[in-house]
């Protein structure tokens, strides 16, 4: 994987910079497996604008990906790594041995041709993925259950991982990316490996219409907003805006806003670094 500086012949490529696509093996989605995408443009359903700065972006179809790999036992070839314009990781689309197709978030490293599997009696091998109780202690992994069958919900981005520290009778402890140390249900499913494209960090836009391309609209600085709009408007001139806080009032920059109460707390082994 790697990662191309442009040559600055137009002003929004002279601090571009783009991912090289080295590990993309195909640029031909797979019919059976896309999905319309009906955009909202940050509209509800009465036409009201509920959330700010989206809008227009390039038209996408959804990639359905397989996040559960509850297909048990079945060993599947990897026919291609794809580009998803709907996440930062790479996809892989593999085919099982009874012929059904399906996506799945590639790992670093995963190969074409290479098999993959799934279940409890899987090798830990990239790719494959199994319940947290029959890997081995200290395995990168990644895409990650919560709930048992749930299907993936962490560490599904671009270059992320998670480790598996030690089991605790019914329950796993992982350290997930954000530095958190949490238990979580050694029952659950995760794959083996860290995810793929882990250079998508060090891209640059170059210009803003990228962001727009993206979906993204222009966005206001609080601190040029008059003071009915954000405690952070208003003042003479050009005021810094005061202590940093959001829209609501909640102050940004290491206030932390998780409820104390929150039943999910007694699973946290360590909280993340501030």
């Amino acid at each position: 994987m790697s990662v191309r500086k442009l040559k600055p012949v137009t002003p929004g490529q002279r601090f571009r910079v783009v991912n090289g696509y080295d590990a993309v093996t195909t640029d031909k989605p797979e019919k059976s497996l896309l999905a319309p995408i009906k955009k909202s443009g940050g509209r509800n359903n009465r036409g009201k604008m509920t959330m700010r700065y989206l809008g227009g972006g390039h038209k996408r179809k959804y990639r359905v990906i397989d996040f559960k790999r509850a297909k048990t036992g079945v060993e599947a070839t990897v026919e291609s790594i794809q580009y998803d314009p709907n996440r930062t990781a790479f996809i892989a689309l593999v085919q099982y041995t009874d012929g059904e197709k399906s996506y799945i978030i590639a790992p670093n490293g995963l190969q074409v041709g290479q098999t993959v599997v799934s279940g409890a009696g899987s090798a830990p091998e990239i790719g494959n993925a199994m319940p947290l109780r029959n890997m081995p202690l200290g395995t990168i992994i990644s895409c990650i259950e919560l709930r048992p069958g749930q299907g993936a919900v962490m560490a599904r981005s671009a270059g992320a991982f998670a480790q598996l520290m030690a089991r605790e009778g019914k329950y796993a402890v992982v350290k997930l990316p954000s530095g958190e140390t949490r238990l979580v249900l050694a029952d659950c499913m995760a794959t083996i490996g860290a995810v793929s494209n882990s250079d998508h960090q060090l891209l640059v836009s170059g210009k803003a219409g990228r962001s727009r391309w993206l979906g993204r609209r222009p966005r206001t600085r609080p601190v040029v907003m008059n003071p009915v709009d954000h405690p952070m408007g208003g003042g003479e001139g050009r005021a810094s805006g005061g202590h940093p806080r959001s829209r609501k009032g909640l102050p940004a920059k290491g206030y932390r806003t998780r409820s104390k109460t929150k039943a999910s707390n007694k699973y946290i082994v360590e909280r993340r670094k501030k």
